[in-house]
């Protein structure tokens, strides 16, 4: 198994419906977001995928998010934003963009350098 992984940051706030404490106020982060792909063969040129078409994959998945406040961006207009359903939704739209051959098999979305959440299939 071969695996890429790429990093992105991006700023966003929200605030987390049905918490109690500070995070249920508006605030906002630096997200940082890991993503890795994996799949079982390379390409013909030696690669899983090339590192630009996966940077502009996750370009386009995160630019709907970058600089917005969460609440107001669907599904997190209903969807409660947190560093969990971002990385579950990430996944999901990276993956639209793949090769047939290769896979999303985990975001990691930080909050901050301490805190972060991951989603991945079993």
């Amino acid at each position: 198994m071969f695996e890429v992984r790429v990093e992105h940051t991006f700023a966003a706030a929200h605030a987390l419906r049905n918490y109690h404490g500070s995070c249920e106020n508006l605030h906002g982060h630096n997200f940082r977001v890991e993503i890795t792909v994996a799949g079982e063969r390379l390409d013909q040129t030696g690669m899983l995928v090339d590192f630009l078409e996966l940077k502009k994959q996750i370009d386009t998945a995160v630019m709907r998010l970058d600089h917005q406040n969460l609440n107001e961006v669907e599904p997190f207009d209903l969807l409660n934003p947190s560093a969990e359903n971002i990385a579950q939704y990430l996944h999901q739209e990276i993956g639209k963009g793949l090769p047939s051959a290769v896979h999303v098999s985990e975001v990691r979305v930080w909050e901050t350098n301490e805190a972060s959440a991951v989603y991945r299939l079993k």
